[in-house]
Order: C-alpha cells, then sequence, then structure tokens
C-alpha cells in the first residue's frame, strides 16, 4: 500500500532527523537543522515539514524552544515511532478506530493510577470537573491529563496525546456522569468496577 504525500513527507523528515542525529552524534539537548533547512533539502513544503516536527515533538522525539530552534530530546528506537506515527497520519484512518484506541488508553490509565488516588488527587480531580470555566472538552483533557502524568510511563502519555491531538476537533468526552463515578469508584476502592465503567460508555460522544 502506497503511503500519502503527508505520510512520505513525515517520513522524510524523520529519516532526515535521524541521519543527522548519527552523523552528528548528538546526544539530547543538542540542535537539529530548522524547518526552513529541511524543506529545502527535503524539496517540500513547509508547512509539511511543520506537520511532521509537530507530530515528533508530542512523541517526545524533539523539543522546539521559542526564538532558539527544534532541540533533540530523547533518541527512541525509530521504527516504534514510524509505526505508530504512520498509522495515526494516514489520511483514510476511520475516526472511530483512533477514537477506540483513545478510549482503551485512558481506561488503562485510569486502572494504572488506582493506588495513588489520595484525597489530594481526587480533590484535584473534583475540582477540575466542577469548574465552571472549563469546557467540557478542556475538562476531559485536563482530567485525563492529570491521570497519564501520574502514570509515570512518559511514552504512554506521549501516545495518547498524539492520537488526542488528531481527534481534537471531534470534541471527544465521555458522558456527563462518567467523571464523577469514576472519581466514586476511586474513593470507594472498587478498582474491578473501572472496566464496567469504561464498557457502559461504549464510545465516547462526538459533538
Amino acid at each position: 500500500m502506497s503511503m500519502s504525500p503527508k505520510q512520505k513527507v513525515y517520513q522524510e523528515v524523520l529519516h532526515e532527523v535521524r541521519n543527522f542525529i548519527e552523523f552528528h552524534n548528538l546526544s539530547p539537548g543538542d540542535k537539529l537543522p530548522s524547518e526552513r533547512e529541511l524543506a529545502e533539502k527535503l524539496g517540500a513544503g513547509r508547512s509539511s515539514v511543520r506537520e511532521a516536527l509537530r507530530a515528533m515533538e508530542l512523541l517526545g522525539i524533539i523539543e522546539t524552544r521559542h526564538g532558539e530552534g527544534t532541540f533533540l530530546s530523547e533518541y527512541r528506537p525509530y521504527q516504534t515511532v514510524e509505526l505508530l506515527s504512520s498509522f495515526v497520519l494516514k489520511e483514510n484512518t476511520p475516526k472511530k478506530e483512533l477514537i477506540a484506541v483513545k478510549m482503551l488508553l485512558e481506561k488503562e490509565a485510569a486502572k494504572l493510577v488506582f493506588t495513588k488516588m489520595d484525597e489530594s488527587v481526587v480533590g484535584q480531580l473534583q475540582n477540575l470537573i466542577n469548574n465552571p470555566d472549563l469546557s467540557t472538552r478542556e475538562q476531559h483533557f485536563t482530567f485525563f491529563s492529570l491521570l497519564f502524568a501520574l502514570t509515570e510511563n512518559h511514552f504512554l502519555a506521549r501516545i495518547w496525546g498524539l492520537i488526542d491531538e488528531y481527534t481534537h476537533n471531534l470534541n471527544v468526552h465521555y458522558s456527563n456522569d462518567f467523571y464523577h463515578r469514576l472519581l466514586n469508584i476511586y474513593k470507594s476502592n472498587r478498582i474491578a468496577a473501572i472496566e464496567g465503567l469504561f464498557l457502559e460508555e461504549k464510545m465516547p460522544n462526538i459533538m
């Protein structure tokens, strides 16, 4: 199956950055070629290169510092990155598939942090979902951002962040009482109930 132009540019940018890292023996914190330099070298549009770099930043490979440039964050195994990013960047990837994966990741994060749910964390989450200044989308994102941070699994959080970024226009969230029910499960120390809670949701609402 041939790659879309978007995928092709992404793969070329990733390959170019990998070669640059290896040739110059870079370490985390070292500077990478600019967006303009990559676009010229690859003969690609800057907007396409920018999107590829943004995806790489979401995965934690690079970091952008305002006014300074792009820097190597952590040199991860590229086979995993290429596989994940190629799937997410496929223009014909069904939205329901991405949402289903996102939901699975959120369920696992909810279970992984079960033992870390003390009164302070539960109170923080309660304040989030009761905050009238946050939209439903913002509440969902902030709620699960905190859960993924608590997992202390940075790559898992970045995979979720990448998928969330590509589905953000769908305004994906759960039913209104879902978040309160999850907090009640944490308070009552019933980890087995988390699986049932997500099963009842079936598929998050799309607005």
